[in-house]
């Protein structure tokens, strides 16, 4: 890729990002899990469970659609003991196991059942290329290209750039080389859960100074449509016997939403799950809630970690 082409399609680029924001504002009005990954970027915590860093995103690989892929997963720990760690088959737009089992058990009205679809929603977490551009805690990452995987409120402070509340401020792609904003990423710990809050974006400025250093930059992205190939997600067969493992163990009765399900009253004792601490839900009605909060980045590598064990 040359120069004048990064610079030709940056208006098409903004424009396919503008109408991606769109659709997931909206998406009412629309008709293999790697922990231990190298490319991976996290910020590293200190003893108190805080972190700062400053990355860049940067814009779409030629290979992508966008500069970010979102992968649905599920995360969640069985009656039997046993860990449920999966991506979702919702996120290629396919029928899943867990998401039927848990629109069931939502639209029974029953409140228990309720509380056991909350505790088995599905995560949204989204992957950009970002250039490393101050790493405190591991100086060495400093000046790379890696993947970020981030959750839905840093990927609302993008949207937020880009679709501005206010009719007094400027629009501004945080993906485009030339005209983006560093994100200054300050991570603190809230009641046990990193807090992304404090983050912000910076004035937009060049992300580098030549059009050789830019050049250099582009060349080192990877391609984030590998997240979504079919080899990183298992067959609705295999999760649902993965499933029935979790939920009734090896020698019993494989459960079925009707199984799970109350039908009778509320008052009647839900299966009991334990699963990890995760934020309140929201309280409005939906198929299959999703938690979308950035504190699932610890939370599932330590699912994925007791999962190994078993």
């Amino acid at each position: 890729m040359d120069i004048n082409t990064l610079r030709q399609s940056r208006n098409q680029d903004f424009s396919q990002i503008s109408s991606a924001f769109e659709s997931i504002a909206n998406p009412g009005q629309q008709s293999s899990n790697s922990y231990e990954d190298s490319r991976i970027w996290k910020p590293t915590p200190d003893k108190a469970g805080n972190a700062t860093a400053t990355i860049r995103f940067l814009p779409k690989h030629p290979d992508d659609e966008l500069p970010w892929v979102k992968v649905f997963s599920h995360g969640f720990q069985g009656p039997t003991g046993r860990w449920y760690i999966e991506n979702s088959l919702t996120t290629l737009g396919e029928n899943d196991p867990v998401g039927e089992l848990n629109s069931k058990l939502w639209n029974s009205g029953v409140e228990a059942n309720k509380e056991i679809a909350r505790k088995q929603k599905r995560r949204l977490h989204f992957y950009s290329n970002v250039l490393v551009l101050a790493d405190p805690a591991n100086p060495e990452n400093e000046g790379k290209v890696m993947i970020f995987r981030y959750g839905k409120r840093i990927f609302d402070k993008i949207m937020d750039k880009a679709k501005p509340t206010f009719e007094d401020e400027k629009p501004v792609n945080v993906f485009d080389l030339w005209e983006g904003a560093n994100f200054k990423l300050r991570m603190k710990k809230v009641e046990g859960y990193p807090n992304y809050d404090s983050s912000s974006f910076s004035e937009p400025v060049s992300v580098a100074p030549s059009d050789e250093q830019i050049l250099e930059i582009v060349n080192q992205q990877y391609r984030l449509g590998e997240f979504l190939d079919r080899k990183n997600f298992k067959s609705y067969e295999e999760l649902k016997t993965k499933l029935d493992q979790v939920l009734s163990g090896d020698g019993g009765v494989a459960a079925s939403a009707s199984d799970l399900v109350q039908e009778d009253i509320p008052s009647q004792p839900a299966p009991e799950y334990r699963a990890a601490p995760a934020p309140e839900p929201v309280a409005s009605a939906a198929p299959e809630p999703s938690l979308s909060s950035d504190d699932d980045d610890d939370v599932m590598s330590y699912f994925q970690k007791i999962a190994d064990q078993d």
